[in-house]
């Protein structure tokens, strides 16, 4: 007689063949932290390569013509040559990149000297003095009107920890008013972004920059006698594509597009007495920096944009785009001269124009109730579209858009050239 033999197995969840299931957990993830670990050895040493690539390319296309004297002083993203006399750089020479695309190393505002001036660079003292409260031990601030306004901006490094650090040093400041800094230089800086963002097969060699002189006041305050520059300027350059920019502002509170501020790298150098990408054949020098296309530099969404009139060119009781919203809100009837970029119908029947820009960026913008359309003897949405337009009647505030709203075709005058070529009646809501 066979007899049977039953081997009893007790398993328990968390073993199988000698090894628990925590312990494959643990190996898998000091196996992952290994990897990861390797994966950020790796990238640094990237980086590494990259910046030294970025060096490479801005020695050889990105620098300026250095005048006798001066010393250029090279980082590891951006070289500069410093104006000792203004405490500031006279110009500052970086690369954009796609590496912005997916860059995440946020600012560090760690502001300080930079230790390559041998005559020292400006310092926290020619922006803000700080004082602290014995009884707090908190600080208090007391600033002389300006931001410390990047040159080379730190967001073009957001993908390099050590170049962003760097952006910080102070000979990449200068004085600039809030308004100006915050606001449309910053919308100059995104543009440029922007542009990779849309382009990324390429790279932008950017020369950034005051417009200095003898004449400029003085930052009485400042430890070492900062001078306040009344215009800025960027260049910017695409050699892969063959196209150039460049944008001369003034340091104040800009109402105007940035559009309208685009210049030829040409008149930049008329104006500043630097000569830029001198290194290039004289026949691709002049080819790239006669160009003033802005329309190549703008989003998608932008390129139907025009600049607003000239003000000076309207005739009397007539703004543009831009003065009008001097009006805003005033009640009083106004002629807006403009050209209408954009229409569209909601879907609740009204009609909406944009003159001069597009949205996002809309800077004023013509409204026809559902009620009123049949005022018109034709199809607004037709016949106004690329047209310039003088538009009479009140200025509104809506959510801080100049917007006037058309009742009746009487409001309308069409103009080409300035002249006025078709009268859609005379007079307003």
């Amino acid at each position: 007689m066979i007899k049977k033999i039953v081997f009893l197995f007790v398993f328990t969840p968390s073993v199988f063949f000698g090894q628990s299931v925590e312990d494959k957990i643990t190996k898998l993830n000091k196996e992952l932290d290994l990897i990861e670990a390797q994966k950020s050895k790796k990238q640094k040493e990237l980086n590494g390569f990259k910046l030294e690539k970025i060096r490479e390319d801005i020695q050889a296309i990105g620098l300026p013509k250095v005048e006798v004297g001066e010393e250029v002083i090279n980082h590891l993203a951006y070289s500069l040559v410093y104006s000792e006399k203004h405490e500031q750089a006279k110009w500052v020479s970086h690369i954009i990149t796609a590496d912005i695309i997916d860059g995440k190393v946020k600012r560090s505002n760690n502001f300080r000297k930079d230790p390559l001036v041998k005559t020292e660079s400006a310092s926290e003292k020619d922006y803000f003095l700080k004082y602290k409260d014995e009884k707090t031990g908190k600080y208090k601030y007391d600033g002389f009107g300006y931001d410390r306004g990047h040159l080379a901006p730190s967001a073009d490094f957001r993908w390099s920890s050590e170049a962003l650090s760097e952006s910080y040093f102070y000979s990449n400041m200068s004085p600039q008013l809030a308004d100006f800094n915050r606001k449309k230089w910053a919308d100059l800086e995104g543009l440029l972004r922007g542009y990779i963002n849309d382009h990324p097969e390429t790279q932008l060699y950017v020369v950034t920059g005051p417009v200095l002189n003898d004449s400029l006041p003085k930052q009485v305050r400042s430890e070492n006698g900062l001078s306040i520059p009344n215009y800025y300027y960027k260049v910017a350059l695409d050699l892969k594509n063959q196209k150039a920019i460049a944008f001369i502002m003034p340091n104040k509170d800009i109402k105007y597009p940035i559009s309208s501020f685009s210049v030829s790298i040409n008149e930049v150098e008329q104006t500043t007495g630097i000569d830029f990408f001198y290194q290039l054949s004289d026949s691709l020098e002049e080819s790239l920096e006669s160009q003033n296309y802005v329309v190549d530099w703008v989003p998608e969404k932008q390129k139907g944009d025009v600049k607003p009139i000239s003000q000076p060119t309207l005739k009397p009781g007539v703004y543009n785009t831009v003065q009008a919203k001097r009006h805003m809100g005033t009640g009083k009837k106004v002629t807006v001269a403009g050209t209408i970029v954009s229409g569209r119908k909601t879907t609740n029947g009204h009609l909406f124009f944009n003159l001069d820009k597009n949205y996002p960026n809309q800077i004023f913008t013509v409204a026809i109730w559902k009620k009123n359309i049949a005022n018109f003897s034709y199809d607004p949405l037709i016949e106004l579209k690329g047209k310039q337009v003088y538009l009479t009647g009140k200025v509104a505030d809506f959510d801080g858009i100049p917007t006037m709203i058309i009742e009746k075709e009487n409001a309308v005058e069409v103009h080409q050239d300035g002249k006025m070529i078709m009268v859609i009646g005379g007079g307003g809501n």
